[in-house]
């Protein structure tokens, strides 16, 4: 399908498409012409790949995951056994995130509290 076709099959902007292409998350064939010619499971990819975005993953550690997912039942299933410890790894990375977010919100509410109520 053409890069028309992809971006309406998964609402994906054709920007996005093209930066996938150069993270090497996706690999559409190119056409004589130098257009981009994906293929049918290519939708299922850009799905994967936006649900590990979702889930806080960077792009260069996608590139490493995307060929250790499956999909099972509208879930992804890590294939791979090293797999797991690196999404381990990535969850402890988040975690430590959202305390350092949290703390920096604590910070900021102790300065707002310290703000006269007639502001």
């Amino acid at each position: 399908m053409k890069m028309k076709e992809m971006v309406r099959r998964t609402g994906v902007h054709e920007r996005l498409l093209r930066y996938y292409e150069q993270q090497g998350l996706l690999a559409p064939r190119r056409l004589p012409s130098g257009y981009r010619e994906y293929a049918e499971a290519d939708v299922g990819t850009v799905r994967r790949i936006r649900c590990l975005l979702a889930a806080g993953l960077p792009t260069s550690v996608i590139a490493q995951v995307l060929p250790c997912i499956t999909e099972h039942d509208d879930r992804l299933v890590p294939t791979c056994p090293t797999l797991i410890g690196q999404l381990d790894e990535e969850r402890d990375r988040i975690t430590r995130q959202i305390e350092s977010l949290q703390e920096s919100r604590a910070m900021l509410d102790t300065i707002l509290d310290a703000v006269p109520t007639s502001r």
